[in-house]
């Protein structure tokens, strides 16, 4: 493996979304983040790196905004990021995105492995990676808690529900991997340095040569609006505490949570 890719996405961070009083969300005060998921695909880019002695590199597609996370992803071991800031990414569904990013892949180069969080931290649709390699015509592995390389080969460890599967597969291949994979690394002062001398890029749309369709998304947000849960207020009081625990169990039963 000599060339890697990671694909991220510039999010909200969502700890500064707050919940009005018509449940409508307020981000007026939220900052922007890199999708925690896809800061595991970038460790996980990283490191295979370092251990091939090959190199990673990055395309995010967003909005103008998109252009302030690149000093924070190449201080996480990248060493070049492309970036696509577009309009288009406002409204843009996992079919546009896919389409974006295997335009804008082809037009960069060849990759011996891309790597993607199984989702993201805004709409975590789980559609992006398969639909990225199915527009590049390689293969995909989803669901990745383990990845490692033997010769030229992938091999990864996937999630299945209650049991994990094996597979092999032969570069080029798009990856997607779990948060369980690794702990990403929080850079420090001289990361951060460095990654002011990193290379980036800017890819523009309208030079993908794509046609207009392609940026239209097949499913679009009309409205979104913060969830409350009706709490039942229960409480067990007696001075016996075998006892509340017997209720609180029975009352759990009675609701088929236990």
């Amino acid at each position: 493996m000599e060339k890697l890719l990671v694909c991220y996405k510039w999010v909200l961070d969502e700890q500064d979304i707050k919940i009005a009083g018509d449940l409508s969300l307020d981000t007026g005060r939220a900052k922007y983040k890199i999708s925690d998921y896809d800061k595991n695909a970038i460790e996980a880019g990283a490191l295979l790196a370092e251990q091939q002695g090959a190199c990673v590199e990055a395309v995010t597609f967003g909005t103008a905004a998109v252009k302030q996370s690149l000093k924070d992803a190449l201080s996480r071991g990248l060493d070049k990021v492309y970036w696509i800031g577009d309009a288009a990414a406002e409204q843009a569904d996992a079919f546009v995105t896919a389409n974006v990013l295997a335009a804008a892949i082809k037009k960069i180069g060849q990759y011996d492995l891309i790597l993607c969080g199984e989702g993201s931290s805004d709409s975590y649709s789980q559609q992006t990676a398969p639909r990225l390699a199915a527009l590049l015509g390689i293969p995909a592995v989803t669901f990745v808690q383990k990845l490692t390389i033997d010769g030229g080969q992938v091999v990864a460890t996937r999630k299945l529900g209650d049991c994990t599967e094996e597979v092999t597969v032969t570069g080029p291949a798009v990856i997607s991997v779990l948060p369980e994979i690794n702990k990403p690394r929080i850079p420090g002062l001289k990361q951060v340095m460095a990654a002011a001398k990193k290379p980036s890029a800017e890819v523009k749309v309208t030079d993908l040569g794509m046609a207009a369709e392609e940026l239209f998304p097949k499913v679009r947000c009309l409205a979104i609006k913060g969830y409350v849960m009706d709490r039942k207020k229960v409480i067990f009081k007696d001075d016996d505490q075998a006892y509340n625990v017997a209720k609180l169990v029975a009352s759990l039963a009675k609701e088929g949570l236990c």
